[in-house]
């Protein structure tokens, strides 16, 4: 595979260039879910599976990520398997140091919509966006995702937020940041693990039909800013409530009592939830990034 630069410290696969020149349907897809959201050998079966669904969706998948210094949309097997072998995680701050050092990153919700709105892909499918983490007022730890959903143009199909965060602050904040979220069959927020929270969306779109009129509605209009398509995961792949919240419960308590913060919180979460749970949040993960891939294509689709 061959790839040509798009721009400074951008380029893109042959596929996935010529897909953007003619107009074709191109899924963006995040690449830290392989380095840091899911363990080897898993996170390379799912990366391949998941670009698998996209093609059969009727769309290019282009899994974005840092390689040796240049923003890649369009990683091929080389690449993705030196992703799931390890790579840092790379957000938006993350990007120029990387670019000067000729570095390779695994890109976050934030890095991944950035570049994919620079290439003009518009629609970018991932798990479940950051957010303002629990205990926010003492730590300030918001994701650097929320603040780029705010200025990108382009839509993001997720279950929700991951099940670590404040999803009630985290809500407020993609509405004053005004990110229109589009529930998809749902009028419930989708809370990852779980089919739905308490807390309602924006507006409720029957089918990917339907959700791809309000984003055209959205890019055509001219407002900045994303809109968040939210997926519930299937239902036979839910984790009971229960489950997730005493998993979570010991998880967290865990993460405090070793003092880990910042980025390196939300990987260690996961993981200890994968731990807690004896593999079934993994399964979960998994099933929901598949559905996601297939409802993304079929926005894509419609958008072209």
């Amino acid at each position: 595979m061959t790839f040509h630069p798009l721009g400074p410290y951008l380029e893109a696969s042959d596929e996935v260039r010529e897909a953007l020149a003619a107009g074709r349907p191109v899924v963006a897809l995040e690449s830290t879910i392989i380095s840091h959201g899911l363990p080897y050998p898993a996170n390379l079966k799912t990366a391949l599976a998941v670009e698998e669904v996209v093609r059969r969706g009727g769309a290019v998948p282009a899994t974005i990520a840092v390689i040796r210094g240049q923003a890649r949309v369009g990683c091929d097997r080389d690449d993705l398997e030196r992703l799931a072998a390890g790579a840092v995680k790379a957000s938006v701050r993350d990007l120029p140091a990387l670019y000067a050092r000729g570095g390779t990153g695994a890109t976050t919700v934030a890095a991944t919509a950035t570049i994919a709105a620079q290439a003009g892909i518009r629609v970018f499918v991932t798990g479940g966006i950051g957010g303002v983490h629990r205990g926010w007022g003492e730590t300030l730890d918001i994701s650097a995702d929320l603040e780029v959903l705010g200025r990108v143009s382009l839509a993001v199909v997720c279950s929700g937020a991951k099940a670590v965060l404040d999803v009630a602050a985290t809500l407020e904040y993609l509405e004053t940041k005004g990110v229109t979220v589009v529930g998809l069959g749902t009028d419930r927020f989708p809370g990852f693990y779980l089919r739905a929270t308490p807390f309602p969306v924006d507006a409720v779109a029957a089918d990917p039909a339907e959700a791809a009129a309000i984003v055209s509605a959205r890019l055509a209009s001219g407002l900045p800013g994303a809109v968040l398509v939210a997926v519930p995961i299937p239902a036979a792949d839910e984790l009971p409530p229960a489950v997730v919240e005493t998993a979570l419960a010991a998880a967290l308590g865990e993460a405090a009592a070793r003092g880990i913060t910042g980025k390196d919180v939300t990987p260690f979460l996961l993981e200890a939830m994968r731990q807690a749970t004896g593999g079934r949040s993994l399964g979960a993960n998994i099933a929901l990034v598949l559905n996601n891939a297939a409802v993304g294509a079929a926005i894509a689709v419609e958008l072209a």
